[in-house]
């Protein structure tokens, strides 16, 4: 394979870009191992008592990632994030105003590999999210599995994320004065294993646990489409039933996260790497779609209520395709 060497020149300004987007797939690939690495080796050596403090204070802090978290308003505006967004570029569309005495779901798609436009937009300020939205705090789900990891839960709440756990966004859509935004991946890891330039098809037919929520709580429901966000990565062939899905599903049933085979480029070429493609990302807020409060919504007002959400979201992509370079004949798939 003929390897393509990044140009000497590059300016400062897209060498401090790639850094910072090589940073973020390292948080997302291994800082999770290694902060629990530190953990370990600070309760085996003769800083014990550091680690016994902070088991201390994770007892106290158990619950915090189910009970909105802990955002930091200075790390969403590190000019980090800034060099972030610029490497793509990411955008963030408002196509209507949102009232900020309501609590809102944004059902985000598509997952992608890595979330790229739901971490930029809704975890960091870079795209203006709270100059686009007055009044409302944005809340990014994701598993609990990852609050349990020392040091590493306490700095993925910095950004604003959140337990996925129906607790979680139960303690969110329930303030009574609004103001919160539940950010959804709704496709989750499943969908990541399709992510891939081009791919249309999203996971959504039978996920309805965020409409069950929705209409006990009577949150507003937005679709959200994230033009671009398959691009960022090539993955490996892994149609339905061959070896790599089937082994692919089942690491995803025991662990509860995707373990897609992803590929992009590098930091001094262009051929290969974990890096992701300098494509832009245009992720379109929707407007909202007003839910009635149902204690017990029945399995019909959970299906209709499915079926205008899904209506919603086509009517959302088709009318935005032609503006983010998607051709007439492109439409979604929802399995």
């Amino acid at each position: 394979m003929k390897i393509q060497f990044a140009p000497l020149n590059v300016p400062l300004r897209r060498r401090l870009q790639t850094a910072a987007v090589l940073q973020w797939v390292f948080s997302f690939l291994g800082l999770a191992q290694f902060c629990l690495a530190a953990f370990v080796l600070l309760a085996v050596s003769d800083w014990w008592i550091a680690a016994l403090l902070y088991a201390g204070w994770l007892w106290l802090d158990w619950d915090t990632p189910t009970s909105g978290g802990r955002r930091s308003h200075w790390l969403r505006r590190w000019s980090v994030w800034r060099y972030f967004r610029d490497y793509f570029p990411l955008e963030l569309v408002k196509t209507v105003d949102l009232d900020p005495t309501q609590n809102y779901i944004f059902g985000f798609h598509p997952h992608g590999v890595l979330v790229a436009g739901a971490f930029g937009n809704f975890c960091t300020e870079a795209t203006g999210f709270s100059r686009l939205f007055p009044g409302l705090r944005s809340h990014l789900l994701m598993l609990p599995f990852w609050f349990r990891v020392p040091f590493f839960r306490d700095y993925i709440m910095c950004g604003g994320l959140v337990s996925s756990s129906k607790s979680s966004l139960s303690h969110l859509l329930s303030r009574p004065e609004g103001g919160n935004v539940a950010v959804i991946a709704v496709g989750g890891a499943p969908e990541a294993l399709d992510a891939r330039p081009g791919a249309l098809t999203l996971q959504v037919k039978n996920r309805k646990g965020f409409i069950k929520m929705a209409l006990k709580h009577g949150a507003q429901l937005v679709p959200v489409f994230s033009f671009g966000e398959n691009e960022l990565f090539d993955q490996m062939e892994n149609p339905t039933g061959s070896s790599l899905r089937r082994l692919q599903n089942r690491l995803q049933s025991i662990m509860g996260i995707a373990m897609p085979l992803f590929h992009a480029r590098g930091v001094f070429q262009y051929s290969f790497g974990l890096v992701p493609y300098r494509k832009p990302v245009h992720t379109v807020v929707g407007k909202p779609i007003p839910v009635t409060r149902s204690a017990c919504p029945t399995s019909e007002d959970i299906d209709g209520l499915h079926s205008v959400y899904l209506q919603n979201l086509v009517d959302l992509f088709e009318q935005n395709k032609n503006l983010y370079g998607l051709e007439e004949h492109q439409h979604l798939a929802f399995i």
